[in-house]
């Protein structure tokens, strides 16, 4: 194998033209192009093959089209350090790259065929962006964190904190460490309040918590909580909120919930309680911290149809 050859296989044959440059001369590089044998991207960025591009040449090429300090971030950097279940935001066969440049890098013009969604960051050291992995990237709790602000709602915010740390991929103390050093953030008091709830902490949202916010403050009839009931299999089940006289059951999901066995439990939990005779909400916890009004609203709406029963 030539060192050319060498070049081209570590890049996964995505180079730039001054790379080329110092293999082949400018004639051989036209010929190549002319022929169909490569493909230029833009003027600066080559394939050096035909076809298709690959998912991994498609972010080398990103990383290219970006400049020296860009890095991949977000759902992109976690995906290659392993997170599983996230496709992206868009319902694409391709999801976009998430790239990030420095402030001041001018990424008005677009890369062909290439979805590139750019973010803009002054963090990207040694602290930020992993040293040695390739392609270049940030680290996986950095990439959660921009992962949980680029998310288009709360709940998928949530969803991939808590997923990062169920797949054993970061340590909640990671994301926390990481989280105050970015300093303010995008969605911050609810990323702050789902790091509490994965942790289990002090600060994780309890039944004391949501009876403070939302029953006492919106005058809501005083629920019994973690209370059990008996469902129609004759199992004694855990409810958070409880309306007895009503048959009302409301239920707080914290992040921990995010977890599919732990999730069909709950619904099997639901469904049982359902055809027992009683009515089930169910609120994630940030939405009883972010919006209590809300919350309360449901439960009042709950508690009037089941009296008019």
């Amino acid at each position: 194998m030539s060192e050319f050859d060498a070049v081209l296989s570590r890049c996964d044959a995505v180079v730039d033209t001054g790379t080329v440059l110092r293999y082949l001369s400018r004639a051989e590089l036209r010929w190549k192009l002319a022929s169909g044998r490569w493909q230029h991207l833009d003027r600066a960025i080559i394939v050096a093959q035909t076809g298709p591009l690959t998912d991994a040449q498609m972010l080398r090429a990103a990383l290219l089209w970006g400049g020296p300090r860009a890095a991949l971030g977000g759902l992109t950097a976690a995906r290659l350090d392993g997170l599983s279940g996230f496709a992206g935001h868009k319902p694409a066969a391709t999801p976009p790259v998430y790239l990030i440049l420095p402030p001041g890098r001018n990424a008005r013009s677009r890369l062909p065929g290439i979805d590139v969604a750019v973010h803009y960051s002054r963090m990207l050291g040694p602290e930020d962006v992993h040293p040695a992995k390739e392609p270049r990237r940030t680290r996986i709790a950095r990439s959660l964190l921009d992962a949980a602000q680029w998310m288009p709602s709360a709940t998928g915010a949530m969803a991939v904190l808590a997923a990062g740390v169920q797949q054993g991929l970061v340590r909640v103390e990671g994301l926390v460490a990481v989280a105050a050093r970015m300093g303010r953030i995008r969605r911050g008091e609810i990323i702050a309040g789902a790091l509490a709830d994965i942790a289990g902490g002090a600060q994780a949202l309890s039944e004391l918590d949501f009876t403070r916010l939302v029953v006492r403050c919106h005058r809501l009839p005083e629920p019994e909580r973690q209370v059990a009931r008996t469902d129609n299999r004759g199992r004694r089940r855990w409810i958070d909120v409880y309306w007895d006289e009503q048959k009302l059951m409301a239920e707080i999901d914290g992040a921990q919930h995010m977890d599919p066995s732990e999730y069909w439990d709950d619904m099997e939990r639901d469904n049982s309680m359902t055809i027992s005779g009683y009515r089930v909400l169910r609120f994630p916890a940030w939405l009883v911290r972010q919006k209590p009004a809300y919350v309360a609203a449901e439960i009042r709406r709950g508690l009037r149809l089941d009296a008019a029963g």
